[in-house]
């Protein structure tokens, strides 16, 4: 089971990372509007990301 969910997933980003490619190059509108769900999607992971390492350690600085 947890081999299907995994493999919808990646399924899910290669079909995002095409439509992202697809839509630079002038693709229709729906592939725009995937892209557009995609990037928007992994701004939120990146800045979900930095969120938890900042979390992890409250004290530092970040020049140490």
């Amino acid at each position: 089971m947890i081999v299907a969910v995994l493999l919808g997933v990646l399924v899910l980003v290669v079909g995002g990372c095409a439509c992202v490619f697809w839509a630079e190059r002038g693709g229709p509108r729906w592939a725009r509007v995937v892209a557009t769900v995609t990037l928007t999607a992994s701004e939120l992971v990146r800045a979900s990301g930095k969120k938890r390492r900042r979390g992890l350690n409250p004290n530092s600085q970040g020049d140490e």
